[in-house]
């Protein structure tokens, strides 16, 4: 679709984020109605388009050939084709996700859900159906949404007892440290390489906490000035698969103790080492108004 209106030099992208939203649509299929008017396009936008209207106007006033509306015309359908298809899968996904015992309080079923359906979400209450065949919300989990929480249940089922420990399940992930001793001595620490599709997911959930104001945001961030971004994602995402096992296994609820709590833990963390380092040498920390010193 963006081929074909370039090749008709309307810049449809460069003034929506995806030119398959809901403007996008309804501006595309204007075009292959009939319209031409830039303005009368421009008109269809959302409220929430950023893009002012002679923007907009400037960006749509294109030079309309026939065949590469006929090709427009043809992604469209191919498009809803292919929308359609995936409503059928997520139907046969649904039909499935009912064969499963609840787990859930029957009078707490309602949990879960989020609300109106946004775009490249399923066509059901995932979140609603994860609830209630583990018995606990992953989503409350800082990043973890819930195409997240589907692609743990499908690779590793709701039952981690094969595990026996969350080191183990952060180990089977590639998510640890890969300590590589020669004669005694550690060569290499580098986590080793996964094509685990839980990991992989759990790396993008915790790429996603980077401007989070929650704890495990801080965390990231932390992580990021002290180790770079690399490793920064490894840590944080082994942290994810941990409060997963435990939830999983242990039926555990997570509770988001935030950013100012998680900066607050840290700082008496902090001060304990000081304190600790500063008696080992005989010397004693002391609270002044600016700060601490020795």
């Amino acid at each position: 679709m963006q081929k074909a209106l370039e090749q008709m030099n309307v810049q449809l992208h460069k003034v929506l984020s995806d030119i398959t939203g809901v403007s996008g649509m309804k501006i595309m299929r204007a075009i292959v109605g009939g319209e031409r008017s830039p303005i009368a396009l421009s008109a269809m936008r959302e409220a929430g388009v950023k893009k002012s209207e002679a923007e907009i106007v400037k960006a749509l006033s294109g030079n309309y050939r026939e065949e590469h509306l006929f090709t427009l015309k043809q992604a469209l359908e191919l498009y809803d084709n292919l929308q359609d298809k995936i409503r059928e899968c997520d139907q046969k996904i649904e039909e499935y996700l009912w064969t499963f015992e609840s787990k859930a309080d029957p009078a707490d079923q309602g949990r879960g859900k989020n609300g109106g359906r946004r775009k490249n979400q399923p066509h059901f209450d995932l979140e609603g159906h994860l609830y209630r065949i583990t018995g606990v919300d992953l989503t409350l989990i800082a990043g973890i949404s819930a195409q997240t929480g589907q692609v743990v249940l499908s690779e590793c089922g709701y039952d981690l007892s094969g595990f026996p420990t969350e080191g183990h399940f952060s180990s089977w992930l590639g998510l640890c440290p890969n300590n590589r001793i020669t004669g005694g001595k550690v060569k290499c620490r580098r986590s080793r390489r996964s094509q685990n599709r839980v990991a992989t997911a759990l790396r993008i959930a915790a790429q996603s906490l980077h401007h989070s104001q929650s704890a495990l945001g801080a965390f990231y961030r932390r992580m990021n000035a002290r180790l770079g971004p690399a490793k920064a994602i490894t840590a944080t995402a082994r942290k994810l698969a941990c409060l997963i096992y435990r939830m999983l296994r242990y039926g555990m609820e997570y509770v988001d103790a935030g950013q100012q709590e998680y900066e607050r833990r840290y700082r008496e963390q902090q001060l304990k080492s000081l304190k600790t380092r500063a008696a080992a040498f005989g010397y004693a920390l002391v609270h002044t108004e600016t700060g601490v010193v020795s």
